[in-house]
């Protein structure tokens, strides 16, 4: 520190924040399949979004802040009848999107939910074509939708390609905020300057701590986490458009910049990184590249490290259901994110600790043959005794190959490998899955997937002929750019 006092002279905006800017002013989105590939995750996310009405815990977050209020020209939350302000109507579309832990993912050194973003991007779409149409100007499409969606994704997707925020302890939603906030003020008529005064108020926000993902604190707030960040988002992106000054160096600046107080140790040791190290490392430009290479969630809501090891506890279930109580030892070979992130011992005290244990998530397919949302709930869990009992006869090793698999940007797999050894001293098959059936390796068997997801996800909000309607709206590329905003919301409230 400078003894004197600290050099009061602004600077230019970080280089990271105005590569964020000119990125999603300039870029051409015109890659046909990430255009595809964001329908498709349009669907698939607010799939999620509807099934997820289904549950207490989550409905009890929805709704104004004052009961009962209804916002003139606002926006929608998919399922329901609240009319919200965009702040609030972010929160609860990032909320239902997320609860089920279904929704796509991306896996790099960090990992996280791009589809997170749709919160804020469908809140601002929705209030914006709402309130042009009052005003007999055009509303927004839902072209517009797919193309916020697929710069939203590529932001946070490229910065979590060499930068992991999970191992300096930090909430990967910090992206989703960082994201949302740039594309949301972009969609708002926000300038260049705007666009990186909002990014810079998001990593302003950006310290969030992910203690609430793991053991002995996991818990709900996972659910409502993202819905809590694409709030923000919106949030600042007002707040930016009102007039407010940005924060140019919050990344940078000494002793007070996010890299130095957020970024400078090594949460596994408390080390601190030399001050090289103290910086994002980017290995390519924004692009398209995320949005092609999403993960989508279409047989298992399970955390993603887990969903191959789902797939081979499905195909191990014919061979050993008949054998329960014959088993001696399961062996589970993974790679070393699963490990750290979703490998637990012990009690499991809720859903959304059930649902990122990799013993937990392979037992319940080896006993059921399936794995659903309902499978992590408490009564389920009480009932079913012998999860627990797999459970402790469960072995958990790290296969050095899959790491190193899962890191190398040709391959992005997720493999894990399951074997079951009975007490006479036979065996199974070791059953190995390299690449979960939402991989862009596996799409077309995926996408007919997906498709079938989603119609199930809608039937258990709508009536027959409404299903119909929603599903044949979002049948075709083409016709389905040209939507406007406003009338695709109005078939998706109740």
């Amino acid at each position: 520190m400078n003894k004197e006092g600290d050099l009061s002279n602004r600077t230019e905006y970080d280089q990271v924040i105005q590569d964020i800017a000119d990125y999603v002013i300039h870029y051409d989105i015109s890659s046909e399949e990430a255009l595809s590939t964001a329908r498709y995750c349009l669907m698939d996310t607010l799939g999620c979004g509807l099934l997820a009405l289904r549950f207490p815990e989550c409905t009890k977050h929805l709704g104004p802040l004052v009961p009962g209020t209804v916002v003139p020209n606002g926006a929608r939350v998919p399922g329901t009848q609240f009319t919200l302000d965009p702040v609030k109507a972010a929160w609860d579309i990032g909320c239902i999107i997320r609860w089920l832990d279904f929704n796509d993912t991306w896996l790099a050194a960090e990992w996280g939910h791009p589809s997170d973003n749709l919160g804020a991007i469908l809140a601002v779409a929705d209030y914006l074509s709402q309130t042009r149409v009052a005003k007999n100007e055009s509303p927004l499409t839902m072209g517009d939708v797919l193309v916020a969606m697929v710069k939203a994704h590529e932001i946070q997707g490229v910065i979590a390609l060499e930068n992991s925020f999970n191992r300096v302890g930090l909430c990967h939603v910090l992206l989703v905020r960082v994201a949302s906030v740039a594309v949301v003020t972009h969609m708002l008529g926000g300038s260049r300057e705007q666009i990186m005064a909002a990014v810079s108020q998001a990593w302003v926000d950006g310290s969030a701590l992910r203690t609430y993902r793991h053991a002995p604190n996991a818990g709900s707030r996972k659910s409502w986490a993202a819905g809590d960040a694409t709030s923000r988002a919106v949030r600042l992106a007002d707040i930016t458009m009102r007039g407010e000054m940005g924060i140019p160096s919050v990344l940078t600046t000494k002793q007070w910049g996010f890299y130095d107080v957020a970024f400078s140790h090594t949460n596994s040791d408390l080390s601190v990184k030399p001050e090289s190290q103290r910086k994002f490392s980017f290995s390519q430009d924004y692009g398209t590249y995320v949005m092609e290479n999403i993960l989508f969630k279409l047989s298992f809501p399970a955390e993603f490290h887990a969903q191959t090891a789902c797939e081979a506890a499905v195909k191990l279930h014919p061979e050993i259901k008949g054998r329960i109580d014959e088993i001696e030892r399961i062996e589970i070979t993974t790679h070393e994110s699963a490990i750290r992130i979703i490998s637990k011992h012990g009690e499991l005290a809720n859903p959304a600790d059930r649902d990122h244990c990799l013993q937990y998530m392979t037992a319940v397919p080896l006993l059921l043959g399936k794995l659903e949302a309902e499978h992590y709930e408490d009564s389920f869990h009480a009932s079913h005794p012998e999860i627990d009992v797999l459970r402790q006869k469960m072995k958990v090793v790290e296969n050095k190959g899959y790491s190193s698999d899962y890191l190398d940007p040709e391959k992005r797999s997720i493999a894990n490998a399951i074997q079951i050894f009975f007490a006479d001293g036979t065996s199974t098959q070791k059953i190995e899955v390299e690449y979960p059936v939402g991989h862009r390796r596996r799409r077309d068997e995926g996408i007919l997937l997906l498709q079938e997801k989603f119609e199930r996800n809608v039937a258990t909000r709508f009536p027959p002929q409404r299903c119909r309607d929603i599903i044949d709206m979002c049948a075709k590329q083409k016709a389905f750019e040209s939507i406007p905003v406003n009338q695709f919301m109005d078939m998706l409230v109740i």
